[in-house]
């Protein structure tokens, strides 16, 4: 039995817990939209699915509720910041606010993150650079137990490592009040481990190709990577595209990880802390500054009506871009409301009871 809510009141029972959790009203507030943004978007993995996993990280001293980001260096077009292991929904924004204004004022912005906690859906802060005319790239690695297995490995060794690029679309579809822009946000993994959470929580088995057990051998259990088999050990996701999405996983350890400060992962795995460490290196761009906006406005239009005037193939009813099922997404949830399985529902519940909460049952 699943429940199915509309998004201004999950969006309030959130922030009931989050704010029972010693958080401000304004950030519970701010936590809450963001994670039922991300149901909405069509992304549950992301959503008020994480809700349990941030009151356990805030009781274990590994999240820390009303903290800020901390300004390292900032040499205008350069900035190094600390979230302090603030909620990543509230230092990202507040990140991207601050290299948004550089971007704007220097032409480009080379920005450091370290030390947030799991900043959730990256492209939110796509989408606020892309609102401002920037194009944006952010690199993120991800602090928590490893659930990605090295191309050719046969156990987890990092996290999964989400990319993402923003570009703005100038005119693409001026009935869509929020734009119609670039939005390219994705794990390195396969799939996002969320995702695993959510299909295990549903009793769903999972693609092929997906997974490896605790022993190394392909399975279809998303359970392996979820909760502890056996042996007390987990399994661990794949890469996409085999030493192709290894590899960019690699390079998001590096640059989000190594680069920024926040550090790597390299030490074996405490299956009791709950908190879940991003580090990003985000670099935007004001194609304004850089005198090509004209042509850049143009040539990206064209190019991706070129995409879209094409032929459709069979089993599927429109060529689309990145971004694109995010919105119809949203568009369909808003009216329709979200939908939460009943598993993941009564975690919620029990979240909230840990702080004092009492939520429908």
């Amino acid at each position: 039995m699943k429940k199915v809510l509309l998004a201004p009141v999950l969006t309030a029972q959130a922030a009931s817990i989050l704010i029972a959790c010693g958080s401000s009203p304004v950030e519970a507030n701010t936590v809450a939209s963001n994670l039922v943004m991300a149901n909405l978007s069509g992304h549950d993995s992301h959503g008020v699915g994480m809700l349990p996993r941030y009151v356990d990280a805030v009781l274990e001293g590994g999240l820390k509720p009303n903290s800020s980001v901390r300004v390292v260096l900032d040499t205008g077009s350069l900035l190094t910041l600390d979230g302090q292991r603030g909620y990543g929904q509230v230092v990202g924004e507040e990140a991207m606010a601050l290299g948004i204004a550089r971007a704007r004022t220097h032409g480009s912005c080379i920005m450091t993150l370290s030390q947030a906690h799991h900043l959730g859906r990256i492209g939110h802060f796509a989408e606020m650079a892309v609102a401002q005319g920037l194009v944006s790239l952010h690199f993120v690695n991800v602090l928590s137990r490893p659930v990605v297995a090295p191309f050719g490995g046969a156990d987890g060794r990092y996290g999964t490592n989400p990319c993402c690029i923003g570009i703005p679309l100038k005119g693409r579809d001026a009935s869509d009040p929020s734009g119609a822009h670039f939005i390219l946000d994705f794990a390195t993994s396969r799939v996002a481990q969320g995702k695993m959470r959510v299909a295990h929580n549903e009793g769903r088995r999972v693609e092929p190709g997906t997974l490896i057990d605790e022993n190394g051998h392909p399975t279809t259990d998303p359970g392996v990577v979820v909760v502890p088999q056996s042996n007390g050990l987990f399994g661990a996701l794949l890469a996409f595209g085999e030493h192709k999405g290894y590899g960019m996983a690699v390079a998001c350890e590096l640059l989000g990880g190594a680069l920024t400060g926040s550090g790597t992962w390299h030490r074996p795995t405490d299956p009791a802390v709950r908190a879940v460490i991003n580090g990003m290196l985000t670099i935007l761009i004001d194609p304004a500054k850089l005198g090509t906006q004209a042509a850049f406005e143009q040539e990206a239009l064209a190019f991706v009506n070129w995409l879209q005037a094409g032929p459709v193939a069979p089993g599927f009813d429109a060529v689309q871009i990145a971004g694109d099922p995010e919105r119809a997404y949203r568009a369909q949830r808003s009216a329709e409301g979200i939908s939460v399985d009943e598993l993941t529902w009564q975690e919620i519940v029990a979240a909230g009871l840990k702080v004092g909460v009492t939520l429908p049952a």
